[in-house]
């Protein structure tokens, strides 16, 4: 969320931040700051009446001391008071108004953040590893999958309806060695701590990291006990939103941080919308496997950090040998949250296309002001606000259908990536 008074001093920049962005919120800027005038003006009055009632409540105190009738004058208190809670109530539900459009209004791009409307004007930053060639025309994920046994498609949809699958045999294997090789990745040379979150978030914490309002539509919710309203609960769409809330409403202390964190959850969305190519096979799933990363970071030190945030997702892809490329989102593609955006892009050589792997965001305080997540540089000191920062380490979907099409043999056999061999007792093949 953005600070209120940021938007009130640099109101052009954010109009012309939020065309850039293609914004829904464009219309409600005007309207936010009128409301935010109307807000300010209400305080003011207010103030003034309350100023003007502790004034004559000392001279009535006075006149009762002297022994004089007051009744007059207490009467006009009365009415005075009344008059303030009507203020008062309506300055309430003004800012509960602003607060809530300030819950739609997407983070300002960082400087570096390139101009742009659509996926083809997101920035190249660097590739790594060489393409791969085969003397025989390479199967694509899905039929691999299915005639060595990896998963069965046909099955998941019975079981949940479309775009959900079932891994079995090996191919469920592969999927818990992927995750162990990142979590002890991760955790053994990166430096985080292994967190182990719930898989199901409160609309508190799913606001707090930006996922509610703006996309409830693509949340599964548990429907809520009206006599309980606690029991309402969302399945998380990644694990970004339970561990960025484990510290929401508290200060932290300058000494501690940074802090990482990792976790491996499943992931659940709705994808409302999507169709086409993408949701073939398992491209575009609504429920995954993921590793994530999440980093709280002094403000100073959170793009220093968002850079080695990037190298170790892309050290992922590098030990599993799967050629990748780098890009920056441009501002029209960058997610609601974030200030600057990498995507990593794995290479799938049957289906000849870059495949998004992970999104590696800086979200500055955008976060942290949301779900109140604070630090405080020395005893005493004005609590600040933290930086927020995640990556996947990485979404495992795509990262099999790269394994599949990358190592696979014109015998239909699949070669295991060196890696990952010791967390699948020692097996090189599959098939």
């Amino acid at each position: 969320m953005l600070d209120l008074k940021f938007i009130r001093e640099h109101s052009d920049a954010v109009r012309q931040m939020l065309q850039h962005r293609r914004s829904d919120a464009v219309g409600d800027l005007d309207r936010l700051l009128e409301l935010d005038r109307q807000w300010r003006e209400n305080l003011t009055h207010t103030q003034s009446l309350k100023a003007h009632q502790n004034k004559v409540s000392q001279q009535i105190a006075e006149r009762k001391r002297a022994n004089q009738d007051a009744t007059e004058t207490i009467a006009e208190m009365r009415a005075l008071s009344q008059q303030i809670k009507e203020f008062t109530a309506a300055a309430n539900d003004t800012k509960a108004t602003i607060d809530a459009i300030l819950l739609t209004i997407p983070n300002v791009p960082e400087g570096s953040t390139p101009l742009g409307t659509t996926e083809a004007d997101n920035l190249e930053i660097k590739t790594w590893g060489e393409l791969p060639s085969f003397d025989f025309e390479p199967k694509l994920h899905w039929e691999l999958a299915e005639q060595l046994g990896l998963v069965d498609f046909q099955r998941g949809a019975k079981v949940a309806g479309s775009n959900f699958v079932v891994f079995k045999g090996l191919g469920a294997r592969l999927e818990r060695a992927l995750i162990q090789f990142m979590l002890d990745l991760h955790t053994t040379q990166h430096g985080y701590t292994e967190i182990s979150p719930p898989f199901l978030a409160n609309r508190l914490t799913m606001t707090g990291t930006g996922q509610l309002p703006k996309f409830e539509a693509d949340m599964y919710r548990c429907d809520r006990n009206e006599e309980n309203p606690d029991s309402e609960l969302f399945l998380i769409p990644t694990a970004e939103v339970p561990v960025t809330n484990l510290f929401a409403g508290e200060i932290l202390t300058a000494k501690e941080l940074p802090i990482y964190y990792t976790a491996y959850t499943p992931c659940f969305r709705r994808e409302a919308g999507a169709y086409g190519r993408e949701t073939r096979g398992l491209q575009r799933i609504h429920q995954f496997d993921k590793v994530e990363m999440v980093k709280f970071t002094t403000p100073e030190s959170s793009y220093a950090e968002h850079e080695s945030l990037l190298v170790n997702a892309e050290s992922v892809l590098q030990a599993l040998g799967l050629p990748y490329r780098v890009v920056q989102h441009c501002m029209g593609e960058l997610s609601f949250a974030a200030a600057k955006c990498y995507d990593i892009e794995v290479w799938a050589p049957a289906a000849q296309r870059f495949l998004e792997v992970s999104s590696c965001s800086n979200f500055e305080a955008f976060q942290a002001r949301r779900a109140n997540i604070r630090f405080r540089r020395e005893a005493g000191a004005k609590p600040e606000f933290v930086h927020t920062l995640n990556a996947s380490g990485t979404a495992l979907p795509r990262v099999v259908i790269a394994i599949l099409e990358t190592y696979q043999h014109a015998d239909g056999t699949l070669r295991v990536p060196a890696v990952l061999r010791p967390y699948m007792g020692g097996l090189s093949q599959i098939g």
